[in-house]
């Protein structure tokens, strides 16, 4: 069996396939202004608010703030490394954004289990990012196919 990686910021893959509500997996990430860079070269968003200084001050935000995907992506990271963890492929997200990420904000992506269906191989998941004040940024819900 090949050995996973899970990377810095993340709590090691589960050791097992089987999945109980309450099961809970992390990862934690300190967003750079070159995350914001990358992120808007990769995805097209130059929204001002994301990469200029001077506009994102006059906005309600004050500051620069990185986009709402970006931090979503963390959701992708913990699910994707953790739990399920690898071969586990997205059926559904749904994505509700409470509050700004700055630079230099340190988000965590949290997974918890709400159910699992066995026979369809089916795992909903409770997720939700949180910065480093323990204040709910990033929040939904999300379906995955597991692996057998």
């Amino acid at each position: 069996m090949p050995r996973r990686r899970h990377g810095p910021g993340a709590s090691p893959p589960l050791p097992d396939r089987a999945f109980e509500p309450g099961q809970r997996a992390t990862f934690t990430k300190t967003i750079t202004e070159a995350d914001i860079a990358a992120f808007a070269g990769l995805s097209g968003d130059f929204n001002p608010l994301h990469m200029d200084a001077e506009f994102a001050g006059k906005s309600r935000f004050g500051a620069r703030i990185a986009h709402g995907m970006l931090t979503a992506g963390l959701i992708s990271a913990v699910l994707g490394m953790r739990l399920p963890g690898p071969g586990g492929i997205y059926v559904s997200q749904t994505l509700d954004f409470r509050r700004p990420v700055h630079i230099g904000d340190t988000i965590t992506a949290i997974a918890e289990v709400t159910a699992f269906e066995p026979e369809k191989r089916l795992l909903t998941v409770r997720t939700t990012c949180v910065n480093q004040h323990e204040k709910t940024v990033v929040e939904g819900q999300a379906v995955l196919l597991t692996p057998a």
